[in-house]
């Protein structure tokens, strides 16, 4: 299924290969480190490698068990990233001799807790992309100048499917027991990438939505998208590029609880004000459901397997974006911070409004 985009321009072509020196990543923490504690934080420089293998490389030079050293997400194998791990500092002193070629302890603090998956606010990315002519930069400037002021979908980005992007389909069946994996990390991954391939075939389902009401009128729709003509002329009423649907469930942005939108001007207002933002489903066990309009396009990628779910974020906003043109060079750089669990390659693709992998 081809995917839908949420900018307007054509598509814009250029070269994007994922390595060290183009694509370069910073964690933001969730929170400072107190400077004391039983717990050595290390703010570690890594290339080529991804978070596991950075992991087990520290944790087999100190002979102990990969668990033992916590984290607080999966950074890019095929970049430069910066990331803060955590260990007990008894092996402070160990770790003074420690090298690898493409490993950099940064800097050193303690802190009184454990990283844990999830500790982290946002991630800084440098992205340079090559082959760009001036017209395609211009482009460029202008589609990441409405992605800064409304945002962008939050895709999971092809990372989550695996090397040949189809690691869903075994989710699938090992989610509703047709296939057997032992390993739990492998059936959590796997799992995971089924429940992200429907949301992200939803989000591109309200995406499409988003484009039929911007482009057609309601009575031309009714038919169409089987929704009554006074709730498509609300939607056209809406402001901002992703239109609500009653009964979507609506969460505090960046964080907080989950509520109904029950289409009420103050909430399209916090909306519009970056206050709140949309969720979509990740199926499963405990997952809160939407409801009305908005359940009646979530049903179709909706499936009942034996995995908890959850909501995540449709709609995120990137913040501190910059753009610049070498024209030399024929080159583009980008700077952007996105929060956790958003992937810099989905705004790649939201600007190419194309695959890049």
């Amino acid at each position: 299924m081809d995917r839908f985009y949420s900018l307007s321009h054509s598509s814009i072509d250029f070269h994007f290969k994922q390595s060290a020196r183009d694509f370069v990543v910073e964690e933001n923490p969730l929170y400072e480190f107190s400077g004391e504690g039983e717990h050595l934080v290390l703010f570690v420089r890594k290339k080529n490698l991804s978070t596991l293998e950075l992991v087990s490389a520290i944790a087999k030079y100190l002979g102990i068990k990969n668990k033992e050293i916590g984290y607080a997400g999966l950074k890019d194998k095929h970049a430069m990233t910066k990331q803060y791990i955590s260990l007990h500092k008894k092996y402070e002193e160990s770790l003074e001799n420690f090298n690898h070629e493409n490993i950099k302890i940064l800097s050193k603090t303690y802190h009184n807790n454990k990283i844990r998956i999830g500790h982290l606010k946002s991630n800084r990315f440098y992205i340079k992309v090559k082959k760009v002519n001036p017209t395609s930069a211009a482009k460029i400037d202008e589609a990441l100048k409405n992605i800064s002021n409304d945002g962008m979908p939050n895709f999971f980005g092809y990372q989550r499917f695996g090397r040949d992007g189809d690691n869903h389909i075994d989710g699938e069946k090992i989610a509703k027991g047709e296939k057997k994996e032992r390993n739990p990390k492998i059936k959590k991954l796997l799992i995971s990438a089924y429940q992200s391939h429907l949301f992200n075939l939803w989000l591109s389902r309200r995406l499409e939505i988003n484009t039929l009401v911007n482009n057609f009128k309601s009575e031309e729709l009714v038919q169409v998208l089987n929704m009554p003509k006074i709730e498509l002329d609300k939607l056209k009423d809406q402001k901002h590029p992703f239109k609500l649907l009653s009964g979507d469930i609506m969460e505090h942005y960046p964080h907080g609880r989950l509520f109904d939108f029950d289409g009420s001007e103050d909430d399209l207002t916090r909306f519009n004000q970056r206050d709140i933002s949309a969720t979509g489903l990740l199926c499963g066990k405990k997952a809160r459901l939407s409801s009305d309009l908005a359940r009646q396009v979530e049903k179709d990628f909706d499936d009942e397997i034996n995995a908890d779910g959850t909501r995540r974020y449709a709609w995120v906003y990137p913040t501190d974006v910059e753009g610049r043109f070498n024209p030399i060079e024929a080159q583009y750089e980008f700077n952007f911070t996105l929060p956790k669990g958003s992937y810099a390659t989905v705004l790649l693709e939201e600007i190419a409004k194309k695959k890049i992998n």
